[in-house]
């Protein structure tokens, strides 16, 4: 439903939502450079890392669509304010954490808090804006999501660094509390209470299935190898298809009772659709590379944070120029630019891999190391928004949110699984007493593994819109 808000009020309503569209990705990457420290301090093994960062992106990516959901039945000022305050709660409860199983329960509360605060700016571009600014909003939102990500990494080693109050790693979930307490003071009267038009019930059932079958696959993945492959773990995965199977029987069967299913059914038919997803789930997994490669700089080479964050700029200047130029390369390269922009990635993969076996254990070479770091954010500048939109574009109007939320999910989970079994390869082939050189030997491997996946993407990407154009001539001869 449209408002009736002024411009100014409606833009300042905006910005305050552009910051929960911000935090959860920032601190999604932030926290990569802050691994070793958090290591030293707490006394982490590998897995409870790896967990620090896929327990994070799995309960933001299980619970995403229902944080739509709910800003839709409740009020999005209302979920916005219950998401925000949990953010920075669980935010202060990650800083002050003691132990391992501290954090860990952190980040996940601080995934599930994101969840229910991400998705209300996106929701709110309709009600808020007229149809002549919506485009400039959306822009405004893929900026703020993209600035996130790609200034995470600088300023989670800017802040160690400087280390405020001696904080050391603490900082970097500290520092939202005064974010969030400006905000709530200063920006929630802004913010006007819309709904959606039809709010749809929620599928608690499907996403409490959904949650079941992404933990029965993740928490093995991650500690199974830590622990020896004990039976629990090897029965989780036994028992994740059986979840994962029943949680689409009671999708089908919630649908056919007239309920909106948490993935529609009907949907996910469409030609191209399947394919496209399938795409995304190994397309991010590029996110263990933020990872690896930040425990590979500090841990093997010795750099400090702040330098550690500054090897990723290259990766931040590429991601933000890449955008800038796909709308003159789609009109050269059509619906191939996702694939080109992954295999762009490859190339870049590929060649860091190459310059850490010439190197094992100290800095490469500057200018290859910016060309391959560069590589993999300008791919990336392409891949993402082109992989995402030609996605959304292939459903119908009245489906093209709900595929929205379903990429975006996706994407979390590619994410998470990324870091759970590239992060897994990589700390297997370091060994329990990594050295220098047993450390490069597991990155190039890594980095070998995510061009691997990248490269299956690709080919998942032109199957989608192969398909999608076979569709689209069959139409048009009849």
């Amino acid at each position: 439903m449209q408002t009736t808000t002024s411009a100014t009020r409606r833009w300042s309503a905006f910005a305050v939502l552009l910051v929960g569209a911000f935090l959860p990705p920032l601190d999604f990457f932030i926290v990569n450079v802050a691994l070793p420290s958090i290591q030293g301090t707490l006394q982490t093994s590998a897995a409870e890392l790896q967990l620090v960062i896929s327990g994070y992106a799995a309960a933001y990516a299980v619970f995403l669509i229902t944080g739509g959901r709910l800003g839709d039945l409740f009020g999005r000022r209302r979920i916005f304010l219950i998401g925000i305050t949990g953010f920075g709660l669980t935010s202060v409860m990650c800083g002050l954490a003691t132990s391992p199983a501290m954090l860990i329960i952190g980040r996940v509360l601080q995934g599930l808090s994101a969840a229910a605060m991400a998705p209300q700016g996106l929701a709110s571009i309709h009600a808020l804006f007229p149809e002549q600014e919506r485009s400039r909003a959306l822009g405004l939102y893929g900026a703020a999501v993209g600035l996130a990500a790609v200034a995470a990494q600088a300023l989670g080693g800017a802040l160690i660094s400087a280390d405020i109050l001696h904080l050391e790693w603490r900082i970097i979930f500290l520092i939202n509390l005064p974010v969030v307490v400006a905000v709530l003071i200063f920006g929630l009267p802004l913010l006007p209470d819309v709904r959606g038009d039809s709010p749809a019930p929620i599928d608690r059932i499907g996403v409490l299935l959904c949650a079941l079958t992404l933990g029965l696959l993740i928490v093995p993945l991650v500690e199974g190898r830590e622990r020896g492959w004990p039976w629990w773990a090897c029965a989780m995965l036994i028992a994740c298809p059986l979840a994962g199977f029943c949680f689409w029987q009671y999708e089908k069967a919630f649908a056919r009772r007239g309920g909106v299913p948490l993935v529609s059914v009907d949907l996910v038919r469409m030609p191209g659709l399947m394919s496209g997803l399938t795409g995304v789930l190994f397309f991010y997994v590029v996110s263990a590379f933020f990872l690896v490669f930040s425990v590979y700089l500090q841990s093997a080479i010795g750099l400090s944070p702040l330098a550690t964050g500054l090897v990723f700029l290259p990766f931040g200047v590429g991601a933000f120029i890449g955008p800038l130029t796909t709308p003159l390369a789609t009109r050269v390269f059509g619906d191939r630019m996702p694939a080109i922009g992954m295999l762009l990635e490859v190339a870049g993969c590929v060649l860091l891999a190459v310059l850490v076996a010439a190197t094992p254990g100290q800095m490469p070479a500057q200018g290859p190391l910016i060309a391959a770091v560069g590589l993999l954010g300008f791919g990336q500048g392409w891949a993402l928004p082109t992989l995402v939109r030609a996605i959304i574009n292939r459903a119908p109007a009245t489906g093209s949110g709900m595929i929205a939320g379903i990429t975006n999910s996706a994407l979390q989970i590619s994410a998470a699984l990324g870091v759970a079994v590239i992060g897994g390869v990589f700390f297997s082939v370091a060994g329990t007493s990594p050295g220098a050189a047993s450390m490069a030997r597991a990155l190039m491997v890594a980095m070998l593994c995510i061009g691997a996946s990248l490269s299956v993407a690709a080919i998942f990407s032109i199957v989608a819109s192969r398909s999608s154009a076979r569709v689209a001539a069959r139409l048009a001869s009849t």
